[in-house]
């Protein structure tokens, strides 16, 4: 299928469709051997596409795959020899390559992106497109307003980074501590546990439970499954999929996964 040059660059993973365009406004892109121009289009499948004169990786399709990440699972593609940790690419089954959208440090768990479209992992981790993660935060000591408010307002951590303003509140209580529920737009590394330390809120677990319009539903730790056509396109396009929510909800009958089976359970 024939797209246009500057999707199929960021699709391969050379950045924003932006930055795809200015390879080609600079002449650095060709097709089947001629320089291509802005605007023009190819199939990956049939046109040799080439970068500086490197042909761009050929993409057998564009896998999208939701993960429950367990704790002390690495959330990257590659691991130092003597590592025997898992990684989340372990958990999965595909035979195509694919790459953490984002990531969740060690101790965490939830909800984990899996694809190979760079395109889409762009539009889920640069600032300005403002995707919201959701998490559930179990803390020891339960937040009095007074830290709850600092927290909205934002906190400035050790090294001086003052955080964006976030939406938290106490979902339930939990003996002497309680579950937080936290949606933010920045994912700035440790960000949550940098926080409560400065809070003085020691914590105990944290759960991913959305990015974007994905959610993490009912998928259990260590299962993963296909994305849905219409989940793909409410993350490329959050507004429409926000127009369209009061919309009578697809039966999954009804629903295109977006690159393979519904779900599986990876492998022991």
């Amino acid at each position: 299928m024939q797209e246009r040059l500057q999707k199929i660059l960021a699709q391969a993973g050379y950045g924003s469709r932006r930055s795809c365009e200015e390879f080609l406004v600079a002449g650095r892109v060709r097709v089947n051997g001629k320089t291509a121009e802005l605007g023009q289009k190819a199939d990956p499948a049939i046109d040799r596409i080439t970068l500086d004169g490197k042909p761009l990786p050929r993409i057998e399709r564009l896998i999208y795959i939701a993960l429950n990440k367990p704790r002390f699972v690495l959330s990257t593609v590659e691991r130092e020899d003597d590592d025997t940790r898992e990684t989340v690419i372990d958990l999965v089954d595909v035979r195509e390559r694919v790459y953490p959208v984002g990531r969740l440090d060690l101790e965490s768990e939830g909800l984990i992106l899996l694809t190979n479209d760079g395109d889409l992992t762009n539009r889920l981790t640069h600032p300005r497109y403002g995707h919201e993660k959701e998490y559930n935060v179990l803390v020891a000591r339960r937040p009095d307003e007074e830290q709850l408010a600092a927290w909205r307002r934002g906190v400035v951590l050790e090294d001086g980074y003052k955080t964006a303003p976030v939406n938290v509140y106490i979902s339930e209580a939990k003996g002497k501590g309680a579950w937080l529920r936290v949606v933010m737009g920045e994912g700035r590394k440790r960000q949550i546990r940098e926080t409560c330390l400065s809070l003085g809120l020691p914590v105990v677990r944290i759960v991913r439970t959305r990015i974007g319009t994905l959610r993490l539903g009912n998928l259990k730790t260590r299962e993963w499954r296909f994305l849905f056509e219409d989940e793909v396109d409410a993350l490329r396009n959050p507004e429409k999929a926000r127009a369209a929510r009061d919309e009578k909800p697809r039966s999954s009958k009804d629903r295109r996964p977006a690159g393979g089976d519904r779900r599986r359970k990876t492998p022991r």
